[in-house]
């Protein structure tokens, strides 16, 4: 199973691509969609739905599995990351996939065991469960692959072994 991270944002959009079969997972591919300060709102967000589409198409994940967002200052960064986000969910919802939704406390819970984990704590274990050398760069690229393992965990083996191709 293939499983797609999201770590949704309208100036850069982490993904994180990871391979889950029979409870063992690997990483396939990670970046990061980003969009240019000098674009227009709804050019960034078309950048963003293309990046989404061309994602899917490439690796044609059976699951995307997103980060929900958490904001408590600025509503102005909160709402054009909402709308990132948004765009990011409509080209799943398009390509028909499944999708899930984890909260920050989730993934990190998932990850490290520890749900009010730090950000590098998040990162480490992102790196030593896929066997990685280094931590993935940049940030939002390793919250992605946090996102797609927190998922892996949620599906567990033996519902894995079950899903329709």
């Amino acid at each position: 199973m293939i499983i797609l991270g999201i770590d949704p944002g309208y100036a850069i959009l982490g993904y994180g691509l990871i391979s889950y079969d029979r409870g063992k997972i690997s990483v396939i591919d990670y970046g990061v969609i980003e969009t240019k300060a000098d674009k227009t709102f709804p050019e960034r967000l078309e950048i963003l739905h293309r990046g989404m589409m061309l994602l899917i198409e490439k690796f044609r994940p059976d699951h995307i599995a997103f980060e929900e967002l958490f904001f408590n200052h600025n509503a102005k960064t909160a709402i054009q990351v909402a709308a990132g986000r948004g765009v990011a969910l409509l080209a799943a919802q398009q390509a028909g996939l499944p999708l899930y939704e984890y909260t920050p406390m989730q993934i990190k819970l998932s990850v490290t065991g520890d749900g009010h984990a730090d950000k590098q704590q998040v990162q480490t274990m992102v790196k030593l469960l896929l066997k990685l050398k280094s931590i993935p760069k940049p940030d939002d690229a390793a919250d992605a692959l946090g996102a797609a393992i927190c998922h892996a965990s949620s599906i567990g083996p033996a519902q894995e072994e079950f899903r329709i191709k």
